[in-house]
């Protein structure tokens, strides 16, 4: 990071302080976020958490989740925060447009804007950044910034779970974008007093009903296996969601099940909400989604993990995919897994 001094004099003096993420925050934006504002607090500012919209329940035990606010439920409350912070931390996000109408509220603001995201392709609308395309997940450039900043000793066990949660999250537990490093983040954590098997049962084993019986019917019915494409597809349309009564967080890694097929390169979750249809993309070794995702759906993300949308519907966003396929065809064959 550069001009770490110059943040380092920002926060010499306690200062009023917003942090946000992208809209739909899963385990990366939320643990990030509340790790910094815990790093943040025992600096003695005041800080504030705000989000366009809710995360799955499944994160709610995390310390502070139930302070955070949300745009989409508490509209004047996030515009009161945001009326004059000194500073604003973006993370987890790389352009404005992520965070929908609170982008349009923290543009013009002459507060200094720190950015700490690791998604390509990061638009010039911050002040300061940390960004690393390589990093895992959000909340290990978290700590890295703790870290920079000379305070590792100031990482509490509360900090810890905060930031091993994303980093579990995000890596899909220690599946994808990993590395020595954060292999040796995670002792680190671990050290500190983070209860892996603690957070592990609270991330992955603490399912409603509806949720496993929603597994169980996308994989049974919903499923659709390409082999000339080495592709897998899963969909849900809005008579499902009303059907299961889906709520946000409910579909949180259903599209991860494609992969432990054993011919599958890429998997693809395609389901359709009130006004917009939603695509996740993920894959096995070199084969990069994010480019799919950013040609032709409007999005972005990480080589392997990237998302996007439409607005046609879900069929004709189905057929449209299916229609690009061929122009990829050759490396999804050729993808050494």
């Amino acid at each position: 990071m550069e001009n770490i001094n110059e943040v380092k004099s920002l926060l010499a003096v306690p200062k009023d302080i917003v942090i946000t993420t992208h809209r739909n925050p899963d385990g990366d934006a939320i643990g990030a976020s509340l790790g910094l504002k815990h790093y943040l607090d025992s600096l003695g500012h005041t800080v504030k958490v705000a989000v366009p919209s809710e995360s799955p329940n499944f994160l709610n035990w995390m310390p502070g989740a139930n302070d955070i606010l949300i745009y989409d439920l508490h509209q004047e409350d996030v515009k009161r925060v945001l009326e004059k912070p000194d500073i604003v931390f973006c993370l987890d996000f790389n352009s404005l447009e992520r965070i929908d109408k609170m982008g349009e509220l923290i543009a013009p603001l002459k507060a200094k804007k720190i950015l700490i995201d690791h998604h390509l392709y990061p638009e010039p609308f911050y002040d300061y950044d940390l960004h690393d395309t390589t990093a895992s997940s959000t909340s290990e450039l978290v700590y890295d910034f703790i870290c920079l900043l000379g305070d590792k000793n100031k990482i509490t066990p509360t900090i810890g779970d905060c930031l091993y949660t994303g980093i579990l999250t995000d890596t899909g537990s220690f599946k994808y974008s990993t590395s020595p490093k954060v292999f040796r983040l995670a002792a680190d954590l671990l050290e500190l007093g983070v209860d892996d098997v603690h957070i592990q049962n609270l991330v992955f084993n603490s399912l409603d009903e509806k949720h496993l019986r929603l597994i169980g019917l996308v994989l049974h019915e919903r499923m659709e296996v390409l082999d000339e494409f080495r592709t897998a597809i899963i969909t849900l349309s809005k008579q499902d969601y009303e059907r299961f009564h889906i709520s946000r967080g409910d579909t949180e890694g259903l599209v991860n099940y494609l992969l432990q097929l054993k011919n599958v390169t890429m998997a693809v979750f395609i389901h359709e909400q009130p006004t917009i249809t939603k695509i996740s993309l993920r894959s096995k070794g070199d084969f990069s989604v994010q480019e799919i995702a950013r040609k032709h759906f409007k999005g972005g993300g990480h080589k392997n993990a990237s998302g996007g949308y439409s607005f046609i519907g879900l069929r004709p966003t189905v057929s449209k995919f299916k229609q690009i396929l061929p122009e990829y065809q050759e490396a999804l064959l050729n993808n050494d897994q």
